[in-house]
């Protein structure tokens, strides 16, 4: 069966009739809200195509339609329109994140997140960056305890802080920490975890003369540190705003929409995205609990180096055009003051 304009021009009728309105779209409604110039007896027939084209559901024999997941598929691949921001909007976007952050990445972060949930009203989620993921920006020892242990201090430059104690048994002067932090810092700064091979900690070794016993407890402690399974973290925000669908009036599918939130681990494989934006809708979703569910999320960057992963999640109803407009221009935004908050501090 052919998809020809007609058809095409209902199907998005009915996507946009159901996003606003959350009731069953019937012929009648389309053919008053809709000029499309046919009648509303061509609508319904044009309608059962589409419903036997997989497009559209009928939830009872006596009511209207509604947009399946291949029909919202469709729509955000090929019909949908994406609307500029208003001034106001963009100037939230602006403002929030750059006040409140003050270049300081985790606040950027969780700025960008709480914004996100406010201007959609929806369910934001957001994986911070993984030590993994990043470069080291600094590294120092420091004297602690009389001078017996000392703190071993690694600054990732996604703005993470990693630190381990260090059991010397020995003392050191500061201008001897100070020295050895130097050459951790010329051998080790902008390497990432996986760039640290053999030929590097060979390196260390040799400049580490003298502190054989140092450098071992050092070797240990940072691959302890740039090394530990997941250094990354959820968060979430705004899961209530769930109950201003109703979708989930029934309080057992709220119940699992929040039991779901409060799982990290089900959270975090939602947000999968490796592309700039990424719509998975439905059954695309192979999380247990998100079967009802679509999430719009995008990967966030530190010049241009993918660091994490930001979206949204709520009912397959959501405004999709207006959502991924939303979350493009923090995106943009987020990539711009994390890059600039970077090169400052270089």
């Amino acid at each position: 069966m052919e998809m020809d304009e007609r058809k095409i021009k209902i199907l998005q009728a009915i996507v946009n009739d159901y996003i606003n309105t959350a009731e069953p779209v019937g012929s009648r409604t389309i053919a008053k809200k809709y000029n499309l110039g046919v009648s509303s007896a061509t609508i319904r027939n044009e309608m059962a195509d589409l419903e036997e084209m997989g497009y559209l559901e009928q939830l009872h024999s006596s009511s209207g339609r509604i947009p399946s997941n291949d029909g919202y598929r469709l729509y955000v691949d090929k019909l949908m329109q994406i609307p500029n921001l208003s001034p106001e909007e963009m100037y939230m976007i602006k403002s929030h994140i750059i006040d409140a952050a003050l270049f300081e990445v985790d606040k950027i972060i969780k700025q960008s997140v709480c914004l996100l949930s406010e201007l959609t009203k929806l369910t934001s989620i957001v994986r911070t960056p993984s030590v993994k993921k990043g470069y080291i920006k600094h590294v120092q020892l420091i004297n602690i305890e009389s001078n017996i242990n000392i703190l071993l201090l690694i600054i990732i430059d996604s703005g993470i802080i990693k630190n381990n104690l260090i059991k010397v048994g020995r003392t050191l002067s500061d201008d001897t920490l100070v020295k050895l932090s130097n050459i951790l810092n010329a051998r080790l700064k902008n390497l990432s975890a996986e760039q640290i091979n053999l030929e590097v900690i060979n390196n260390l070794r040799n400049d580490f003369k003298g502190y054989e016993d140092i450098f071992d407890h050092v070797i240990s402690a940072l691959y302890d540190s740039l090394n530990s399974v997941d250094n990354s973290d959820i968060y979430t925000q705004g899961a209530t705003n769930i109950f201003n669908y109703p979708e989930y009036k029934n309080v057992e599918k709220a119940r699992e929409f929040l039991s779901m939130m409060d799982n990290k681990d089900k959270v975090s494989s939602l947000l999968n995205s490796n592309s700039n934006i990424s719509v998975k809708i439905g059954k695309e979703n192979y999380t247990e609990g998100a079967e009802d569910c679509s999430v719009v999320c995008a990967v966030y960057s530190l010049n241009e180096r993918p660091i994490g992963e930001i979206g949204v999640i709520g009912p397959t109803r959501i405004p999709y055009s207006k959502v991924i407009s939303i979350l493009a221009n923090i995106v943009k935004e987020m990539n711009y003051i994390l890059s600039h908050a970077y090169s400052n501090e270089k």
